[in-house]
């Protein structure tokens, strides 16, 4: 018998996602994508708000938004505000870029040094004429700010809901995901992910690239039993502390003839 020869190091040659809103699946949310595309290329108002739950892709969105407008030449700061340790004076100066991304403003609502920052820097952005983009969990009335002035700011623009993606827009994910990343993924395939997997985006994308980076290692395409052992790791982790994105957390898998 021969053995088999060992798994090869998977090499980073998949190919990246789009990084401007075309890698954003919209399926369901089509009015919103639209209204953020037409505040990147300047056609549409020049302040929005989203607010959306925790598993709405808000996030997601907004780093699309912000590769839109590298896409088109200009500067551009994509900053969550949950981010630790962050201080309010890293406001200071932002409109000096052309577009201003702030995610997560729920962080920030509560405390008045901070309110105080992202109120003047709405009105230096304003008198500048710069593109800002605000993001949070909730509307702007259910925030809890403390001051009047900030809220009123905020509420000034166009506010919109970015819903949940239901089991077809997942589906949607799956399939936008795997054909950027050169994988054929089957209707058979999709189903099993979907009845197994966490159905969070994010956690979608996460297993994409465990399942590229298991095919690139392995020269060939994904199988049902492949994608059965990735979750089965996805599983056995879900539970750990301090867990790693399961993209960084994927064994090299020896070619099983089973499969």
């Amino acid at each position: 018998m021969h053995e088999r020869p060992p798994p090869q190091l998977a090499l980073a040659l998949a190919q990246p996602e789009p990084s401007g809103l075309d890698g954003f699946v919209a399926h369901g949310n089509a009015a919103v994508v639209a209204a953020v595309r037409h505040w990147a290329d300047g056609s549409g108002e020049p302040y929005l708000y989203i607010h959306g739950a925790a598993t709405s892709g808000k996030s997601r969105l907004l780093v699309c938004a912000a590769g839109e407008i590298r896409q088109r030449g200009l500067s551009v700061i994509y900053l969550p505000l949950d981010t630790p340790k962050l201080t309010p004076d890293v406001l200071d100066d932002l409109e000096q870029r052309d577009a201003i991304l702030l995610d997560a403003v729920q962080a920030i609502a509560g405390h008045r040094a901070w309110e105080q920052a992202l109120f003047n820097l709405y009105n230096r952005a304003r008198d500048a004429k710069r593109r800002l983009l605000a993001g949070a969990r909730q509307p702007t009335g259910r925030l809890g700010l403390q001051l009047p002035d900030l809220s009123s700011r905020l509420a000034a623009g166009p506010s919109y809901n970015l819903k949940p993606l239901s089991d077809a827009g997942r589906a949607e994910l799956l399939r936008v995901g795997a054909a950027q990343r050169g994988l054929r993924l089957g209707d058979a395939m999709i189903r099993y992910i979907l009845s197994r997997c966490p159905r969070d985006p994010g956690v979608l994308r996460d297993l994409l690239d465990a399942i590229d980076r298991a095919a690139l290692a392995e020269q060939r395409q994904p199988s049902i039993r492949s994608i059965g052992r990735l979750l089965e790791q996805l599983e056995r982790r879900a539970g750990e502390p301090h867990t790693k994105p399961l993209s960084a957390l994927v064994e090299p898998l020896r070619p099983n003839a089973a499969d």
